[in-house]
């Protein structure tokens, strides 16, 4: 425990130790935790993010992290899967039979593909080998799987044969998911270069393109930059993001899903 933590007084000592294990903790989880009034727990996490020893986001709270290196893949496969799954099905329930898709690299994106299981004569392009796993055993879908060099840490493919591959197609919908959105000017934020270039081509050759993001993708910090909301058709996610980025998205027609 640092100094500053040790100077905290132990609901703010707890408060900090929930961050760290959850990985994102809601004001209404920490105000039903320790019994007092969201108010309160506002000025809690206020005050623990100015000593840097949490991250302030909308509606919640996040541990420290750094810009340059995302968490692991089975951390962010557990972090908040209820809220991804509901998305996903969200998502799921607005994607037409018969109609082709690219789904990226992603724990989200993966709940979609699962999510998509009772469609019918879908085809899908994707570079995240866990997705392949999961649409495979559908005999009625055509997946095809782009080239490139697979990350051993989650299966996501990348590099210029991906994008080269990827630029050769067109399709109805493009399912993306992202690390980070930054919460004054809507950034989409990425940790790999490489995988950013992979996502801005499926950007590009969608029709539709629909993101992905449980509520504590808002406000994190990420190194790369992917590209913006405004370029979007519509953002799937579980709480309301701040105002600064309600009023983004609705000059620029980005249709906003908010699933609780």
């Amino acid at each position: 425990m640092s100094k500053r933590e040790m100077r905290l007084s132990p609901r703010h000592q707890n408060i900090i130790e929930l961050v760290n294990e959850q990985g994102y903790v809601t004001i209404e989880e920490l105000s039903e935790h320790f019994a007092v009034t969201p108010q309160t727990l506002r000025r809690d996490l206020n005050h623990l993010s100015t000593q840097q020893l949490l991250r302030r986001v909308h509606g919640g709270a996040g541990r420290v992290e750094s810009s340059t290196t995302n968490q692991p893949y089975s951390s962010r496969q557990a972090h908040n899967a209820e809220a991804k799954q509901r998305i996903a099905q969200q998502v799921a329930a607005n994607i037409p039979n018969d109609c082709s898709l690219f789904i990226n690299i992603g724990t989200s994106t993966e709940m979609v593909a699962r999510a998509l299981m009772n469609h019918t004569g879908l085809e899908i392009i994707t570079n995240n080998l866990n997705v392949a796993a999961i649409l495979q055993p559908k005999e009625d879908f055509t997946v095809i799987v782009a080239g490139g060099t697979v990350r051993s840490h989650d299966g996501g493919i990348i590099g210029e044969a991906t994008i080269d591959f990827i630029n050769q197609f067109k399709v109805d919908y493009g399912i993306i998911g992202i690390s980070g959105i930054d919460d004054e000017d809507g950034a989409l934020l990425e940790y790999d270069y490489q995988e950013v270039r992979v996502a801005q081509a499926i950007i590009h050759n969608s029709r539709r393109r629909l993101l992905v993001a449980d509520s504590s993708k808002f406000g994190r910090r990420a190194l790369v930059r992917q590209g913006n909301i405004t370029q979007l058709d519509a953002i799937y996610t579980n709480e309301l993001p701040n105002q600064t980025l309600v009023d983004l998205m609705e000059s620029h027609d980005v249709t906003l899903h908010v699933i609780t």
